[in-house]
């Protein structure tokens, strides 16, 4: 999460994706929300709600 306070989306997106790889339930959902947090940052509205729902 330090790349994503700092700004660093793309490097925190590269984090998560990471993450979503080695992670399993409980901790997935939370993953996927900090992914759509970004997207809406980026004004990617679209590609934020897939990771929202």
């Amino acid at each position: 999460m330090s790349a994503q306070s700092e700004g660093n989306y793309v490097e925190a997106l590269q984090n998560y994706y990471e993450a979503m790889r080695l992670e399993i339930d409980p901790y997935r959902s939370y993953i996927l929300y900090n992914i759509g947090l970004i997207h809406t940052s980026n004004e990617e509205h679209t590609k934020a709600l897939e990771y929202y729902f």
